[in-house]
């Protein structure tokens, strides 16, 4: 499957995005320098083999975005991220690894370093699907981050005034009706700010079920819930079918299916499906959001945070009319304010919040304190 290069317009993308690959495979490098030449926009500014080389590299050449393996020699990619980051701090760093167990859980560590994202990186050539999945992601990450990066320099740049952008109207405000359930849809950047998000709601999460659908790979959910429940000591798995939604759990929808809410004898359980992609995305917030919305009505709350693309914003429709209560991450404080600038746009949002914030209100909604 062939990616069609996207046509850049206007002032903000005349200049490329300044990239450059960190891979010990020179094949690996120059199938990445290809691709993203091909599809136009970006600049390779530099490659490296290890991560020493690339530490010096990042302060020569100033990318905006690195593509960072991790297992190099020398110093592999752990090791680098933060020494990348102290030398060239404005750099988005995107982990790109194989499928495994131990890379899973070093890619979520990566995050937690100041990654901003991470990529499945095809095992080997043979797998020509894999292959064309990944090229696909990882042009569209770099899109969505350059495009960041470009509304960014126009807030910097001196500009002529011109009338501001109309979203729709703000949703208006739902019923008081105390929340059952928090569900929370997250992908570029996502990971970090669940875990901010959590980490504020933590007094009250004993007293009302999470369910998370993650933008990840299958194996990497697991393990980002895992995590989860380390950092908050508070029960935390990847879901399964059949699992009941009860207070005090955090459910993440596993990587590679839809998970989903029904109600059976009276109880509110978890459903997953192996159906297509909506939005491109398998799991999907849009199926999440749309069961939920029948199982919890008035009485389900949703966050909608950093993330590229418009999953939600269909499933959120469905979440407004049953009298939900949406927030949304505002712009400055997302990583890619894709999915929940949809939910602005389309005037979903009754609050639209800093990540730093958000748990806070959350709190305030699921207690019924304003503290």
């Amino acid at each position: 499957m062939s990616v069609a290069p996207v046509v850049q317009s206007g002032p903000a993308q005349s200049r490329p995005t300044r990239v450059m690959i960190v891979d010990d495979s020179a094949v690996i490098r120059g199938m990445i320098a290809r691709w993203l030449t091909e599809a136009g926009g970006f600049e390779i500014v530099a490659t490296a083999s290890n991560g020493r080389m690339a530490v010096d590299s990042a302060e020569r050449s100033k990318p905006e975005i690195i593509l960072l393996d991790i297992e190099m020699p020398e110093v592999d990619g752990l090791a680098a991220l933060p020494m990348i980051l102290k030398a060239h701090p404005a750099s988005k760093v995107i982990v790109i690894s194989t499928l495994t167990q131990r890379n899973a859980e070093i890619s979520l560590k990566c995050l937690s370093l100041g990654a901003v994202d991470y990529l499945a990186k095809p095992e080997s050539a043979r797998a020509a699907g894999a292959a064309a999945d990944f090229r696909r992601d990882l042009i569209e990450k770099l899109r969505a981050l350059g495009e960041t990066k470009s509304r960014q320099a126009r807030v910097l740049a001196p500009v002529i005034p011109v009338a501001s952008t109309s979203f729709a109207p703000p949703a208006a405000r739902p019923g008081t009706v105390r929340p059952q359930c928090l569900l929370i849809g997250s992908s570029t950047g996502g990971p970090r700010a669940v875990e901010r998000v959590l980490l504020d709601l933590k007094p009250a999460l004993s007293t009302i079920p999470v369910l998370i659908v993650q933008h990840m790979p299958a194996m990497f959910t697991a393990v980002f819930a895992e995590h989860l429940q380390a950092l908050l000591s508070v029960p935390a798995r990847e879901a399964r079918d059949g699992d009941a939604v009860a207070p005090g759990t955090i459910l993440v929808a596993p990587g590679g299916r839809h998970m989903g809410v029904v109600s059976s004898g009276g109880k509110a359980v978890i459903r997953l499906n192996d159906g297509p992609p909506e939005n491109f995305c398998r799991p999907a917030v849009d199926v999440l959001f749309r069961e939920a919305a029948g199982v919890f009505g008035a009485s389900a709350i949703a966050a909608v945070l950093t993330g590229m693309g418009s999953d939600g914003t269909h499933g959120a429709r469905h979440l407004t009319k049953a009298g939900a209560t949406i927030i949304a991450q505002d712009e400055a404080t997302s990583i890619v304010w894709g999915m929940p600038g949809s939910i602005v746009k389309a005037g979903l949002a009754h609050e639209i919040l800093p990540l730093e914030s958000i748990g806070r209100s959350l709190k305030g909604h699921i207690t019924g304190s304003s503290k």
